[in-house]
């Protein structure tokens, strides 16, 4: 078996497997109760899945312009998914899409009510 068909399989997976790993964040924000939780289903997965599909392009391209715009798409979902993600959750904190039954620790709840005071303040400007 040659060098490239073994890089050609190698890619098979994992474009099969990022595949499955974002279809299966797609379905976890669907199903997921609350905001939290398809928060973390959409950046974990999906970001994996993301970078498994690159891989997988990458091993298939094998040119240096598609593995570099390649690296760059990764670099960029890799900086901005869980910066994303996290603005997102503070962002709905406040306004109880959170099940706080949910949550083990809540780091925040002794901060709410500046954050809903911010928000006031917000709102009237």
């Amino acid at each position: 078996m040659s060098l490239d068909a073994v890089l050609d399989v190698i890619a098979a997976a994992c474009l099969v497997v990022g595949a499955l790993l974002s279809l299966a964040a797609g379905v976890a924000l669907v199903r997921f109760p609350d905001l939290l939780t398809r928060m973390h289903a959409a950046a974990k997965p999906q970001v994996l899945g993301l970078l498994l599909v690159l891989l997988g392009c990458a091993l298939r391209l094998r040119t240096g312009v598609d593995i570099t715009t390649l690296v760059l798409v990764g670099v960029f979902q890799l900086a901005t998914a869980p910066v994303a993600a996290h603005m997102v959750g503070r962002a709905g904190y406040p306004h109880e899409y959170i099940r706080t039954d949910l949550l083990l620790t809540d780091e925040l709840a002794a901060h709410l009510d500046r954050l809903a005071g911010d928000q006031k303040d917000s709102a009237h400007a």
